[in-house]
């Protein structure tokens, strides 16, 4: 009797038929790997059919079954060194640079710091006291109202033959950029009594009228200074103020070179408001003296107005006028060209 090879396999898939090799592999079945084959065993290693590794539910890639690239297979950016904090010295500098920037913006728009060289204003300002101006009303069209205290330019050399002090380089740097009150600049702080259509007079020691109207000044005139000095120089006057400028005097009534005092130049003593910086609204050094420059009461009494009042109206009547009969013209079109709706 001849051998019979007879194979079994190591499965359950019963016994091969007669004269198969145990190790023939047989075609696969709906696409399953043969029997036989190493795709199985790759896979259930992890790897490819060329032996590299895959990702699969609990892979290297993760629960997805990425392997961490991006789409396209790019791999991902490095991450980004931390960026190193800068030194403060370095930074210095730039923060130098940025708060002289500010305060020339403050300076020149907003705010402004001004010394008392002299006591023309005491004692509601005494000497070396540094005022804060407002600079910023002005750019909005307000102008001085009686009873404040302004700074302003000399208007026509009323400080000639005053000695100015001397800056240092410092101090030069300093009030350029605001922090500081200027030196070299000619201008000058008083009291407004008078503006546009105004008519101010001073007859014997007082009291100053305005309008007709008698100002109770004992709040702010120097103690034992009369409101009009008894001269031939100027203390004695009536003038009226024209529309554009001011009527202006010291605190310290005999001893203030004001507008009584320049009628002579080419305003009569008139200061324009051109002319004028802005108004003084606090005193903020020395900390003593540190208050508010509020208007007196006296400014707001009933009847000071009246003039004023009416000189204002007149001034701003061909406004007034141009603008009424503009509404007419507005109403008309409206009515001719209906509203069309929109689709």
């Amino acid at each position: 009797m001849g051998d019979v090879a007879v194979g079994a396999r190591s499965g359950h898939d019963g016994e091969e038929g007669p004269g198969r090799p145990v190790d023939a592999a047989g075609p696969a079945v709906n696409g399953a790997p043969a029997p036989g084959s190493d795709a199985g065993t790759d896979r259930e290693r992890g790897r490819d059919g060329d032996g590299a590794m895959t990702g699969g539910p609990d892979g290297p890639g993760g629960p997805d079954g990425t392997d961490g690239r991006r789409p396209g297979g790019a791999p991902p950016p490095p991450a980004r060194p931390a960026r190193k904090q800068r030194s403060f010295w370095k930074e210095l500098p730039l923060l130098i640079g940025i708060a002289l920037v500010l305060a020339l913006l403050i300076k020149t728009f907003l705010v402004q710091a001004f010394s008392i060289p002299s006591a023309s204003m005491q004692n509601t300002l005494t000497i070396n006291d540094r005022v804060l101006v407002d600079k910023l009303t002005p750019w909005f069209g307000s102008e001085p109202g009686r009873g404040e205290i302004v700074v302003f330019h000399d208007p026509a050399d009323w400080l000639a033959g005053e000695p100015t002090a001397q800056p240092n380089a410092l101090q030069k740097v300093l009030s350029w950029v605001g922090l500081m009150p200027s030196a070299e600049e000619k201008d000058l702080i008083k009291r407004v009594i008078g503006v546009g259509g105004d008519t101010v007079e001073c007859n014997g020691t007082g009291p100053l009228k305005v309008n007709g109207k008698a100002l109770d000044e004992a709040s702010y005139v120097y103690q034992g200074n009369t409101p009009c000095s008894v001269d031939d120089q100027g203390g004695q006057f009536k003038v009226k103020v024209p529309e554009g400028y001011l009527w202006v005097m010291g605190d310290h009534r005999q001893n203030s070179r004001d507008s009584r005092y320049n009628q002579a130049d080419k305003n009569n003593g008139m200061v324009p408001v051109k002319e004028v910086i802005g108004r003084a609204i606090v005193v903020a050094w020395p900390v003593n003296h540190w208050s508010t420059l509020p208007v007196p009461d006296t400014f707001d009494q009933a009847g000071l107005n009246d003039q004023a009042s009416a000189a204002g109206a007149l001034s701003v009547a061909p406004q007034g006028l141009a603008l009424a009969g503009a509404v007419p013209f507005v109403l008309w079109r409206r009515r001719r060209n209906p509203a069309v709706g929109t689709r």
